[in-house]
């Protein structure tokens, strides 16, 4: 069992201390806060990766490597953050690309400041209510062309690239290129949730990735000639081939092909935004999300309800622990699904909804001792698969990226030539007119990719992650129990079983009918099962795997960082 000693506040308290005092170097005694930590009995933990250069950590080896690659050679966080998504959209196709979109934060060092970008894409703009009415729709189709929304994940790699990167662009596609035309060989985790015949409806999506007629395993090797063609294209070009080239206009002809909605008007005025993150405390730790259109602030509103309960004095993955978790979470997901919308069409309480003040009002539903059988949102005044990276450099710039495409091979729909497929993200939006996340033109869907990170006194501390389409605020309260509650490290904090609450309301619309279901781990206890039970959850009889998890914590005087990746995918931490 670990030694529960709080690493973070060590690490932090040191860090803050040295900048209140002007000091330059850290007494040699408590440099590292990992020192404590029992190795001789730590299960199936790995180490938690220490370095002083630079890290890279993903869900995939050879895309951590690339970027590492880019670090080596002189690039910032940034550049090998962009390098890094770019291979991850060779290799992990089924979950991220150049049709899905993209958040980031990034702390930039010379700034000491935190910036957010928000580079999801929004709907046709002849898309919206009245048309999906005269098409007899009540939702959209996930594998539909109807659920298409304008790719933002190059504007992105623009955005950043453009204002922080400090390579040429070209030399961040290399590697992509490479492994795109060279080939690599499939990694076992992705390996299973690769296509098979089962998608052969899908024509250009099973000539691309079962070039051989059948699903490939374990090993095998793998090449997409037209996604290496992309690539060269943005390299020669720019980023801007994507949204006013010839890539926008393979992407315009296919859709009016099969029956899509995009025009070149909708490419053309594209843009990211770049936004201010916001934040909550938790136990005196800032806690940073990106606000909607993505759900981050339903992590926030979790925090703040479980700030409320001594969760330190708990065992981990303990029936109580758990308990309180879950109703936190319930009762953020009914707010989620009322008030999370596109910012700029909908009035969003989000003050509010992240207020220590509203945390204490709702908090006062939580019953410590049974499971709420029906949970309503808040009354305020208001009218899937996926990645995740993060790297930081030898100057203490850090970013916190997720990409993704939203179902695994999102809507199934490969243009012609292109070599990846088109993200599914419309079919979140609600047909209901009343709902703020309803259906109109030229407006972002809700989004589930959340990007993190924790400052204290105003020093970065932690960027990380957590994918896994509604799991994400979850597995970001989660972690951060583990390492603020109970002292893990970054890669323990990871490495711990997880739980899952699924059926609550959505923003599309759905709404709940009863307390839910509640889905565990392998490893959680057999009485944890049955103490939940008493406590009237419904539990799943099966286990599941939920989330993927990647972190970097930074320690100054002198820089280090400490990184942490999920055994539920490929990847790794890697640094130098």
């Amino acid at each position: 069992m670990l030694d529960r000693r709080k690493f973070l506040q060590l690490g932090s308290t040191l860090s803050a201390s040295a900048v209140a005092h002007g000091a330059t170097n850290l007494n040699a005694r408590t440099e590292v806060p990992f020192t404590k930590l029992n190795v001789r009995n730590r299960n199936q933990n790995r180490s938690t990766l220490i370095c002083s250069q630079g890290m890279v950590a993903t869900s995939q080896p050879l895309a951590a490597q690339s970027g590492l690659d880019i670090l080596k050679t002189g690039g910032n966080a940034v550049d090998a953050a962009i390098a890094a998504n770019a291979v991850l959209s060779v290799v992990e196709p089924m979950s991220n690309g150049p049709g899905g979109d993209l958040f980031a934060i990034y702390w930039h060092q010379k700034d000491k400041k935190l910036y957010g970008l928000n580079a999801s894409g929004r709907s046709p703009g002849n898309w919206n209510l009245n048309a999906a009415k005269d098409l007899g729709l009540d939702q959209i189709d996930p594998y539909s062309p109807l659920s298409w929304s304008v790719p933002g994940c190059v504007s992105g790699w623009e955005a950043l690239a453009s204002r922080f990167g400090q390579l040429k662009f070209s030399d961040l596609m290399t590697s992509a290129i490479h492994y795109a035309e060279e080939g690599f060989p499939l990694s076992p985790v992705i390996a299973d949730g690769w296509i098979g015949r089962e998608s052969s409806q899908y024509s250009n999506l099973y000539r691309t990735f079962c070039p051989k007629g059948a699903r490939p395993r374990f090993g095998d090797w793998i090449r997409n000639k037209d996604l290496a063609t992309f690539f060269k294209i943005l390299a020669d070009q720019g980023p801007g081939a994507f949204y006013k080239g010839e890539i926008a206009e393979k992407i315009i002809r296919y859709s009016e092909k099969v029956g899509g909605r995009f025009s070149m008007s909708d490419f053309e005025n594209h843009n990211c935004d770049w936004i201010e993150p916001v934040s909550s405390t938790y136990r005196g730790y800032d806690v940073w999300q990106l606000p909607p259109n993505g759900q981050g602030i339903a992590a926030l509103q979790i925090l703040n309800l479980l700030e409320h309960f001594d969760i330190e004095s708990m065992e981990p993955n303990s029936a109580q622990q758990l308990h309180l978790f879950l109703e936190a979470k319930k009762l953020a997901f009914e707010d989620r699904a009322v008030y999370y919308a596109d910012m700029d069409f909908a009035d969003v309480p989000l003050k509010e909804l992240i207020s220590k003040s509203y945390a204490a009002e709702r908090v006062k539903l939580i019953d410590p001792d049974r499971a709420a059988q029906k949970v309503a949102p808040g009354r305020l005044k208001s009218s899937s698969d996926t990645i995740y990276l993060t790297a930081a450099d030898q100057h203490g710039n850090m970013i916190s990226l997720i990409q993704s495409i939203y179902h695994g091979w999102g809507s199934k729909w490969v243009p012609d030539g292109l070599g990846f497929a088109l993200q599914n993200r419309g079919e979140l939006f609600s047909l209901n007119p009343k709902d703020l996340n309803k259906l109109e033109p030229g407006k972002r869907p809700f989004h589930t990719i959340i990007p993190a990170f924790v400052t204290k006194n105003k020093i970065p501390l932690l960027s990380f992650g957590v994918m896994g389409g509604d799991f994400q605020p979850q597995g970001h309260a989660q972690v951060l129990m583990n390492m603020i509650d109970f002292g893990m490290s970054p890669q323990q904090a990871g490495e711990q079983p997880r739980v899952a609450h699924f059926e609550s309301s959505t923003p599309k619309g759905t709404r709940s009918t009863g307390p839910g279901l509640v889905g565990l781990e392998e490893h959680i206890n057999p009485e944890v099962r049955q103490a939940l039970i008493d406590k009237g959850h419904r539990v799943r009889q099966s286990t599941g795997a939920y989330g993927g998890y990647q972190a970097i914590w930074r320690i100054n005087d002198p820089l280090r960082y400490l990184g942490g990746s999920d055994p539920r995918k490929d990847g790794c931490a890697v640094g130098y």
